[in-house]
């Protein structure tokens, strides 16, 4: 690390996603040096993000894009390279929650559920973590290292809530990250490029706006994510996110890290009231 500790100096970072958890990691990167590339559906909130990088000298550009979409994965990535000129570090972070498209319970869930879910998430960071392994291949490093890649995995791929969440599609979304983050890091590691998920329980963003204005939730949440007392803060997965990402982490790949507050070892206020 350098001694101002800025470790993303002369790096080139690709963010999937523009608001909550994104927003916050992109701009976490952009103070540690890095120029950001974001890339996300809305243009608008693209924009919104590139100018609070910018608002501190940070260097930022942006596309707005479906990231499930083949050519569009492949045009983020060809763009950073285009604006920066290589890719050292790429935070998969683009996803949804399905149920409005009818994610649920086994039972409940739709075809059209199942298949929106699944495209959005796993497919989505399948097609950027391709180009991007593609892209890091023809690069190196003075050290040996090509890149890092980061993936956006959650507790519920392996410590389920199904009173509350109990959305199958969303589950096995980040269940097929996961796997799809080990079976890569496995291939590449002789290649000198790294690949983690993180895996988060609820975090306040806009997508999971229904859990955080349900009080049943929220009662739920306080004891379920004790050292949050409730829902997390963006910020606070932007220390791990960065550490995975940088040279600190050099020697850690096909790793879950899961921040969750203590989700995954507690019992919740419903079960020990």
């Amino acid at each position: 690390m350098r001694a101002d500790g800025r470790r993303f100096v002369d790096r080139v970072c690709l963010v999937t996603g523009s608001t909550g958890m994104a927003a916050a990691a992109a701009l976490g990167l952009a103070r540690e040096g890095g120029r950001i590339f974001v890339a996300s559906r809305s243009a608008e909130h693209c924009a919104e993000l590139a100018e609070r990088i910018e608002a501190f000298g940070g260097q930022v550009a942006w596309a707005a894009c479906d990231l499930s979409r083949e050519e569009d994965a492949e045009a983020a990535v060809r763009g950073v390279v285009d604006r920066f000129g290589r890719v050292d570090a790429v935070y998969n972070v683009a996803g949804i929650s399905g149920r409005r498209y009818g994610d649920g319970p086994l039972h409940e869930c739709t075809l059209e559920g199942w298949e929106t879910v699944l495209a959005a998430n796993a497919r989505s960071v399948f097609l950027v973590c391709r180009a991007a392994v593609r892209q890091m291949l023809g690069q190196l490093r003075v050290d040996g290292m090509r890149g890092s890649i980061l993936n956006m995995s959650s507790v519920l791929a392996s410590a389920p809530s199904p009173v509350h969440f109990g959305t199958v599609a969303y589950a096995a979304s980040k269940g097929a990250i996961e796997s799809l983050t080990r079976a890569s890091a496995a291939a590449y590691a002789v290649e000198g490029i790294r690949i983690n998920a993180i895996a988060p329980s609820l975090v306040a963003t806009p997508m999971s706006l229904r859990a955080q204005e349900s009080e049943r939730v929220q009662r739920y949440l306080r004891d379920k994510q004790p050292l949050a007392g409730g829902v997390i803060d963006p910020r606070d997965l932007v220390g791990a996110a960065l550490f995975l990402l940088s040279d600190d982490a050099r020697m850690v790949t096909g790793q879950v890290l899961t921040v969750d507050g203590g989700w995954s070892i507690s019992e919740g206020a419903e079960q020990h009231a």
